[in-house]
């Protein structure tokens, strides 16, 4: 499978989870956390999906098994995370001629999209993928972690401030000046030795 990295605002998206164990679970709360509407189908739901419906309106569980292709509604990526692969191959099928992005737990080549290895630090999100290796790619993205933390977030926080005003008072080329000063080949050094907000103060 080659992959291209894609970032969805997930307020729009609508998504469909087949299977209500670990992995279903896992991947619904992360659906759900960025924003997506959640409707969840399997005949034994966790207690953490259950307490999380009564708290998030995004999120509707439906505890029996799946039937076919009717109940893809208008759900935009789909995800079959049962614990048979029967079930979740037949997910797949119905997916693909539906023409929806479908990920398929136990069998990621069958397929349209995976779930990448996530690090957030505030507005930064960073995602590893390990050719369908998730425990290289859970690895790779800790490593990356303990570099990528707080002083990231702040640093971006800063640049989306003063890219804003920048663009509101000189436009486009005022603010490809600044980033050419700003987040130049010193970016990353600055951010990690704390230097940076002294940087950004004179764009202020």
């Amino acid at each position: 499978m080659s992959l291209i990295p894609l970032g969805f605002e997930c307020d729009s998206i609508s998504a469909l989870v087949i299977g209500g164990g670990r992995v279903g679970t896992r991947r619904a709360l992360s659906l759900l956390e960025s924003g997506a509407r959640v409707r969840l189908i399997a005949p034994a739901i966790s207690a953490e999906l259950e307490a999380e419906s009564l708290k998030s309106d995004r999120l509707t569980l439906e505890r029996r098994e799946y039937l076919g292709a009717e109940d893809i509604g208008d759900a935009m990526l789909i995800v079959a995370a049962t614990a048979k692969p029967s079930v979740n191959e037949r997910v797949a099928l119905d997916a693909h001629s539906a023409t929806r992005a479908v990920n398929v737990a136990d069998a990621p080549e069958k397929g349209s999209f995976v779930f990448l290895a996530a690090h957030r630090a505030g507005p930064v999100t960073i995602g590893v993928g390990a050719g369908g290796v998730p425990n290289a790619a859970g690895r790779i993205r800790d490593s990356i972690a303990e570099r990528i933390d707080a002083r990231y977030a702040r640093a971006i926080a800063d640049c989306g401030e003063i890219r804003q005003r920048v663009l509101a008072e000189s436009g486009s080329d005022g603010w490809k000046e600044v980033a050419a000063d700003l987040i130049d080949e010193r970016f990353c050094e600055s951010v990690e030795q704390g230097t940076f907000a002294e940087r950004a103060a004179k764009w202020r």
